[in-house]
């Protein structure tokens, strides 16, 4: 009964989103199966010479996406594999092995700490440290601090559960270099480093050169299908490729994938600057409509965005928040918010409070600071009162 009752629930959010003529952001989930395979027919042709043979495990258009994704992030090589918890898994493995350490330094909010069920250490025999548990990357003297003697340090940029913050450049580098000091590897969680580049004000090889490896995926920022990109030196790519066969993702055809992530970084990867810009025009008056509101607090972090995501907090339930977002959607056709949780990188918040993730893409760049002020005020007059 419960599962059904969720089914419903999904299906009247995505009938909503669907029928809203005005939303921050349109997700790859939000279209049909024949909206997908159109959207894919049509811009295909594009990136990529469809007369050419179709790909067997990993050669083709995958090969030509490996060598596009090499050139971007300036590595000598990358590999593409089916997901990124595999790529991530591979790349620890193979530099505890290099390095004969099993310990990855990151932080408790992480992507493996959190989304993948204990993997790292199920799966891959590794251990994991926290050099720090704040709401941020660690820090230099943080690294220098830790009392395990870690073989590889792992940095999420942005660090998702987080609110998808950064450091900045400056920390950043300080960062790589005490962990060079500790004679650790620096392995990047670049799942969405294509967007980093505006905060940093650095370009994306200058990015992923800091690290030893790097990690980046198709379909969080790029609207990809699925899949991810293993990047780094030519030795360490060929020994990934080894593990990938070996974890089973070795896959027959993945042209699906590898053209629709060659369409993303034609598409979306030059206008991700101008999400992350418009992101902080988003966020600022959202934090103006909540203050002008009669809700009790809010939070809107971090303030400015570090990129074109952030999270927003109020003092109300998730199924209160989520039922006023999908009437606001269904009523009046403008999807301000989508869906709110009661944890925190799986922590509980505590009761009453939720967060959602917003995102500012292609669409939310017609919203002005107005229109986001008015969508705020109508939300709220969807919420209980009396708080």
């Amino acid at each position: 009964m419960a599962d059904r009752d969720e089914q419903k629930k999904k299906r009247r959010r995505l009938a909503a989103w669907a029928r809203s003529h005005r939303l921050l952001a349109r997700t790859p989930a939000d279209g049909t199966l024949g909206e997908r395979l159109a959207e894919l027919a049509e811009h295909a042709g594009t990136v990529h010479d469809l007369d050419e043979p179709a790909d067997l495990y990993g050669d083709g258009v995958v090969a030509a996406l490996e060598q596009r994704v090499a050139e971007l992030l300036g590595t000598e090589a990358a590999a593409f594999f089916p997901t990124g918890t595999m790529a991530q898994q591979v790349a620890l493995r193979c530099w505890a092995g290099r390095t004969g350490n099993p310990v990855v330094a990151l932080h408790p909010l992480a992507h493996p700490e959190v989304h993948e069920g204990g993997a790292l250490g199920a799966v891959s025999g590794l251990r994991t440290v926290h050099p720090t548990s704040a709401r941020r990357l660690p820090t230099a003297d943080e690294i220098r601090a830790c009392a395990d003697q870690f073989g590889t340090l792992m940095l999420e940029l942005p660090l998702r559960d987080a609110g998808f913050v950064l450091p900045t450049w400056r920390e950043l580098t300080d960062v790589v270099a005490a962990a060079r000091e500790r004679d650790a590897v620096v392995h990047l969680d670049g799942a969405r480093l294509w967007e980093c580049a505006p905060h940093f004000g650095k370009g994306l090889a200058e990015i992923a050169g800091l690290a030893d490896s790097v990690y980046v995926s198709f379909y969080k920022s790029l609207g990809g299908l699925s899949g991810a990109a293993l990047a780094g030196p030519e030795s360490l790519v060929a020994e990934a490729r080894t593990w990938r066969h070996r974890y089973g993702g070795q896959v027959f055809q993945q042209y699906p994938a590898a053209l629709s992530a060659l369409i993303g970084l034609d598409r979306e990867l030059p206008r991700l600057p101008a999400y992350a810009a418009h992101a902080r025009t988003v966020a600022g008056a959202l934090a103006e409509g909540f203050a002008a509101s009669a809700v009790p607090w809010f939070r809107v972090h971090p303030q400015p965005p570090h990129t074109h995501q952030f999270h927003v907090w109020l003092p109300y339930g998730v199924d209160e928040l989520d039922e006023a977002s999908v009437r606001q959607a269904e009523e009046t056709g403008v999807t301000l918010f989508r869906r709110w949780f009661p944890e925190s990188g799986g922590t509980p918040l505590p009761p009453g409070v939720s967060l959602t993730e917003v995102t500012v893409a292609a669409a939310g760049l017609e919203w002005s600071a107005e229109d986001v002020r008015a969508a705020v005020a109508d939300f709220v007059s969807r919420l209980p009162g009396d708080r």
